[in-house]
């Protein structure tokens, strides 16, 4: 053996999982087919968000939130209807007790802050029953992404002083090796030495293979969301026809390999055709990747109308229900939608989701982050505003239309159509009463003081010159996250296609589905995604000692 156990991925869930085998004993070699400078893989390009309930946040904030009322959101966002949900759904029982109980408290130790307001992310706009969280629970990691994997990489890095652990970048694992039915490590190829920046696409150059020994494999390799082929191979017909043209949430490492390789060697994989991909995607004016993609993590007021300028229906509100969106989006037609909205609501309620895109949180700056409150928008905002090639701006709304009507190139925008749209919002804001749901959503966000602090505009009519000016954003789906994947019981054995497990062969993180091959059923409520990782990689790791 070269180690007890091969750890297949450098991301969160890997550097979990790896830090949790050293501390019980075990040596462990994890090999990536990206350099060092990836160490922390997509992790690392996210907003930090966690799903935490009865969180001493929430409850400074006002927050009444409780693990029952996190379950009934779970089950009724998940959706959990085939037979082989069953494991999913325990991982889903098991990561809600750990969301509810140690889960905050194991990080704090390790030295993971949060900030202080929590976030209303999924807020569904159905019954009780239904989808979407009923409180808010997204916990924004201080630090954002780098915050979060930042004492994990430290207890790697601690481990290989110690003679722990081994990291092999540009390793890519091509086989596992299976001897008598079990597997007992990995080989590949072994990939050019490759400096581009993080995140870039990097070479593909070979300069020979590899082959590692070890009692027991991890796959932590991630999911597909960087594989359009794949993307679209998986679409399932319930969003309607796989789009023609995506941009891309996640570097282009991050390619679906590892999932058909351990299918090759007899693992189970189940819920292929279960995705994450967000409505609210911009391209990126200064892209680091293929495709680069950046989400919009809006509030609740901008107006939300599809490719020929006609309103989304109810409940289909920014930050409501992403999926039900994406199902929509797919019965006008088109495959991409627009904001309409104003300054005022740019500079309360728009963030980008990404360590890059918030430079405060990230970087831990306090006094950039007070700006948050003062007027104006983010610096990375108003840069997305003037350079963005999805953006117009005007001071009148034929302007404005014209504008956006350039912008997609096929003219499908009418003015008297966006005209109707607009004023009939508008007319809406002129007293307390209104039968307009998202008015009512809007004004009700404003009863929750973390969202009127930095998160929701006051109430205005679109077309009032103080607010404007106008501002018009298309809005392009963008690739994220695998919801299914390896099907795996609660000690991260990954199993075969007869319910038994593969011996020797465990998963974790996305390549799991967060857990059991699909924790979050059909959706997720998010802040889960991070989250998902650090509890299936603890619980991989668990699962080989014991």
């Amino acid at each position: 053996m070269d180690s007890d156990v091969v750890v297949v991925g450098g991301g969160l869930a890997g550097l979990v999982a790896a830090s949790e085998l050293v501390r019980l004993g075990k040596t462990v070699t994890i090999v990536d087919q990206e350099g060092q400078q990836s160490l922390g893989g997509q992790a690392f390009w996210s907003f930090g968000g966690l799903f935490l309930v009865d969180s001493p946040e929430q409850r400074f904030m006002g927050i009444k939130d409780s693990h029952e009322l996190a379950w009934q959101d779970w089950v009724g966002t998940a959706g959990f209807d085939r037979a082989e949900d069953a494991w999913p759904r325990k991982w889903a029982e098991a990561y809600v007790d750990f969301a509810s109980g140690e889960k905050r408290a194991w990080l704090h130790s390790l030295g993971v802050r949060f900030f202080p307001v929590v976030g209303w992310a999924e807020r569904g706009g159905y019954t009780a029953e239904g989808h979407g969280n009923s409180v808010p629970r997204f916990h924004i990691t201080w630090g954002t992404g780098p915050g979060i994997i930042a004492p994990f990489v430290r207890l790697v890095e601690d481990a290989i002083v110690d003679g722990k652990l081994q990291l092999k970048f540009r390793h890519r694992v091509d086989r596992l090796t299976v001897t008598d039915g079990r597997v007992t490590g990995v080989s590949g190829t072994l990939l050019a030495p490759d400096e581009s920046q993080r995140g870039a696409s990097t070479s593909r150059e070979t300069l020979g293979e590899f082959e590692i020994s070890a009692n027991a494999v991890i796959v932590a390799s991630g999911g597909i969301g960087g594989n359009f082929e794949l993307v679209r191979k998986n679409w399932p017909d319930r969003l309607g026809a796989a789009p023609k043209r995506l941009i891309s949430g996640v570097p282009a490492h991050v390619d679906g390999r590892m999932l058909g390789i351990a299918e090759d060697a007899g693992a189970d994989l189940i819920n292929r055709d279960r995705m994450w991909h967000y409505t609210e995607g911009i391209e990126n004016w200064d892209p680091i990747w293929p495709h680069h993609g950046i989400r919009i993590l809006p509030g609740p007021s901008s107006l939300w109308l599809d490719a020929t300028g006609k309103r989304l229906p109810a409940p289909y509100f920014p930050g409501f229900d992403t999926l039900g969106t994406l199902e929509h989006i797919a019965t006008t037609g088109y495959e991409y939608t627009w904001f309409v909205l104003t300054q005022k609501i740019l500079e309360k309620e728009f963030a980008l989701s990404g360590s890059e895109q918030n430079p405060d949180l990230t970087g831990k700056n306090l006094k950039l982050l007070l700006k948050r409150v003062l007027p104006g928008a983010p610096g990375p905002v108003e840069a997305f505003k003037k350079h963005g090639s999805d953006f117009a701006v005007a001071a009148t709304l034929p302007e404005l239309v014209a504008k956006m009507n350039s912008i997609s190139g096929d003219g499908l925008l009418e003015y008297e159509t966006v005209r109707a749209a607009v004023e009939a919002r508008d007319a809406e804001m002129g007293n307390k009463f209104t039968k307009d749901l998202q008015v009512t959503a809007l004004r009700g966000a404003r009863n929750y003081r973390g969202d009127k602090l930095i998160r929701v505009a006051s109430p205005h009519r679109l077309l009032d010159p103080k607010a404007g000016p106008l501002i018009g954003v298309r809005l392009n789906i963008l690739t994220r996250k695998t919801l299914g994947g390896l099907h795996t019981d609660l000690d991260g054995r990954v199993l075969r296609g007869d319910g038994e497990p593969l011996p020797g062969l465990f998963a974790a993180g996305e390549a799991a589905g967060f857990g059991g091959g699909g924790m979050h059923g059909y959706r997720s409520l998010e802040g889960t995604f991070l989250g998902g990782c650090i509890y299936s990689g603890r619980q991989a790791a668990r699962g080989v000692v014991k």
